[in-house]
């Protein structure tokens, strides 16, 4: 009776598939331009290789603001008023691509566009999680976080095959006509979240929830491993004479993290997330350890398949502890805390871990980082697992 029930609470309701569409638009929007705007900035402004990561890397600076800044607001306005006026930003500063105004203006732009971008995905991860039904949060949560890593594959690998036959403005045409087409559905979204009184006070603003900051610990010491991945994999895949299996890296990381997100999720749902993120952190480690080591591409992607069982599953999960470990009127202020914890690791992470590499080389710092995800779960331990574990040994007595 109990299966019965669970089966019958939808997760893929209309409104459910409006926002994975546009979620998946939104990451592959960001994708797509972070790796050919750099190649941009140089072709048609000279720019320098520094500055040139300095307009990619800038749009990830605007998203961790834009996602500090809205966390609370969500609580106040709504998820769906910002959803609208996030959508409004994203036209609005998208047109200054199309403005000749040197590098200052294409910096600027790429970080209010990245502002926007953190507003829409915060707002719509927030309108994700609460349109599925409780019992099944886990698994719609993890259903949903697939926009992301889909978005996360497909956009580079999209991004580099367009790149040689198409213009970067054109490729912006693109990208901006299939933003439009999945926000004209918006008003398909009727879900909104607990809306408190507007009263905008300094005192009373808050970034990050409470409840749900010792667990972003944990997400932050795991971005910070993986920010190792998506800054340095192409060089040390030229190191070590792997660069075409390392081109496939995402696509079977992607892969992996799809053929398991639906099992892990329900698993959480029904066993709690103990049985599901010890795996993952052990798996991860893993696959770290193995980049590392790697010699040939089959060892290569075989480390890709780890990581995407181990920090692909993460994801999904830690964002539902964040989530259970709030109060229910906080549900956007704890997804806003996941994942500025989770972006100031891979943000910030590169500029610490890159200190490292002249001592240690590149499979060095991997084999390194494995600390920062064993670091990572004995925190997570700390803060959650050791009380799940006796709250479940309480329940069989």
């Amino acid at each position: 009776m109990q299966n019965s029930e669970y089966s019958n609470d939808r997760i893929w309701t209309k409104e459910f598939v409006v926002i994975f569409m546009y979620h998946f638009i939104i990451m592959f929007s960001m994708y797509v331009s972070m790796v050919t705007i750099g190649s941009f900035a140089i072709d048609n402004y000279n720019a320098s290789p520094s500055t040139a990561g300095l307009v990619a890397s800038i749009f990830i600076v605007g998203v961790l603001v834009g996602r500090a800044l809205t966390g609370q607001q969500i609580n106040r306005l709504g998820a769906r008023r910002l959803l609208y006026i996030g959508t409004a930003m994203f036209f609005v500063t998208y047109c200054l691509y199309f403005i000749e105004g040197g590098l200052s203006l294409l910096i600027a732009t790429r970080f209010l566009n990245g502002f926007a971008t953190g507003l829409i995905s915060t707002a719509l991860n927030t309108l994700a999680t609460i349109s599925v039904p409780e019992n099944r949060r886990g698994e719609g949560i993890s259903y949903f976080s697939l926009s992301f890593v889909l978005g996360s594959a497909v956009g580079p690998f999209l991004g580099f095959l367009l790149a040689g036959s198409i213009s970067y403005r054109m490729m912006l045409l693109l990208v901006a006509g299939m933003v439009l087409i999945v926000a004209l559905m918006i008003p398909m979204v009727r879900t909104n979240n607990v809306k408190r009184p507007m009263k905008p006070t300094v005192r009373g603003f808050r970034m990050i929830d409470r409840d749900a900051l010792p667990m972003g610990f944990s997400i932050l010491f795991m971005g910070l491993a993986y920010a190792g991945v998506l800054s340095f994999l192409n060089m040390y895949a030229d190191e070590v004479g792997l660069v075409t299996a390392a081109s496939f890296f995402f696509i079977v990381y992607a892969i992996s993290i799809t053929v398991t997100r639906p099992f892990t999720g329900r698993l959480m749902d029904q066993k709690g997330a103990n049985i599901v993120l010890y795996p993952s952190f052990i798996l991860m480690a893993l696959g770290f350890f193995v980049l590392g080591s790697a010699t040939t591409g089959v060892v290569l992607l075989a480390s890709s398949v780890l990581i995407g069982f181990g920090y692909g599953n993460f994801q999904s999960v830690a964002q539902t502890v964040c989530v259970n470990l709030a109060s229910r009127e906080n549900v956007g202020l704890a997804t806003s805390t996941y994942f500025i914890m989770l972006e100031i690791g891979l943000g910030f992470g590169p500029f610490f871990l890159g200190f490292l590499v002249p001592s240690i080389g590149y499979g060095g710092l991997y084999q390194f980082l494995v600390i920062s995800i064993l670091l990572a779960m004995g925190i997570f331990h700390v803060v959650y697992g050791r009380h799940e574990s006796a709250e479940k040994r309480m329940s069989q007595q």
